[in-house]
C-alpha cells in the first residue's frame, strides 16, 4: 500500500519540488509553478462545480502534506 502523497524531486529540475497523489485521481503537483499533471481522466459526469471543488481540496491537501513534511524535517 502506498501513502496518499509522496514527495519527489528531480536533478533536471533542481528548483522544483513535486507532490505525487497516488489515489484516484492521480496527479503530480509541481510546487515551484503550481502546474498539475493528471494521470487519470476526470469524469465530466461528476459535474464541473463538483470537480473544481474536489480538485481544489486535493491540491490543498497536497500543500498541507508538504508543509507537515517540511516542518517535520526542518524544525
Amino acid at each position: 500500500m502506498l501513502p496518499k502523497f509522496l514527495l519527489a524531486d528531480n536533478s533536471e529540475l533542481p528548483e522544483a519540488v513535486f507532490i505525487v497523489h497516488t489515489e484516484y485521481p492521480r496527479f503530480v503537483l509541481n510546487l515551484e509553478n503550481d502546474d498539475v499533471t493528471w494521470f487519470d481522466a476526470l469524469d465530466p459526469e461528476d459535474g464541473k462545480e463538483i470537480l473544481e471543488t474536489e480538485v481544489q481540496e486535493l491540491i490543498s491537501e497536497a500543500e498541507a502534506f508538504y508543509q507537515r513534511e517540511v516542518d517535520h524535517y526542518l524544525p
